[in-house]
């Protein structure tokens, strides 16, 4: 199976990029993890940890084997490059400065570039947007990269499945972003609609 690029940027909710790389790994899709710099700042401060091997190696143990890590500034990266096979990119979370940069066509780092190489492929860009309120700006961006073909998934979780713990409401959000970009893994939520009566 073709592996998704991931990408962590610096907005809070670190959480939810953990729980998209779980996801995918669950699913048995390889992922080719880059992580910005301000993304290694939020991980310390909201997990604990960062995404470095070391760091993935503990958290993932065998599974790590199936990530394949990103510097930041590797515009040389396999990812960088449109012949590349994979299957789409998903931003979890994503700053709404990337999304600006993206948005801007901006590619002096790699997830900036991944994420154009996706658009002008046409293969999906899902982006986990994780800020509020939104600005004029932010909503501008978002309105330009819908429009170029991504889709734009706010990481806000549903509560007609009656979540119980956080961790509920992080995997609603990952799993709706990995099937966005076309993989079937198991969700733990689905509507089935109301009950005949």
């Amino acid at each position: 199976m073709k592996r998704v690029v991931v990408a962590i940027t610096g907005a809070s909710g670190a959480v939810y990029g953990r729980a998209v790389v779980e996801t995918l790994l669950a699913a048995d899709v390889p992922v080719d993890l880059v992580a910005s710099p301000p993304a290694e700042r939020v991980a310390r401060d909201e997990l604990d940890a960062g995404w470095t091997r070391p760091a993935l190696e503990q958290w993932l143990g065998a599974r790590a084997a199936a990530v394949t890590l990103h510097r930041h500034d590797d515009i040389g990266a396999a990812i960088a490059s449109g012949s590349c096979p994979v299957r789409g990119m998903i931003v979890a979370p994503c700053s709404m400065g990337s999304a600006g940069r993206i948005a801007a066509g901006l590619s002096d780092a790699l997830i900036e570039r991944a994420a154009d190489v996706q658009l002008k492929e046409r293969r999906p860009l899902v982006l986990v947007v994780r800020e509020t309120p939104l600005s004029l700006l932010h909503l501008e961006n978002l309105t330009r990269l819908a429009r170029a073909g991504a889709t734009v998934l706010p990481a806000a979780p549903g509560f007609y499945a009656r979540p119980q713990t956080i961790a509920d409401l992080v995997r609603f959000v990952a799993e709706r972003a990995v099937a966005a970009v076309g993989v079937e893994a198991r969700r733990s939520v689905e509507w089935k609609g109301d009950a005949p009566p």
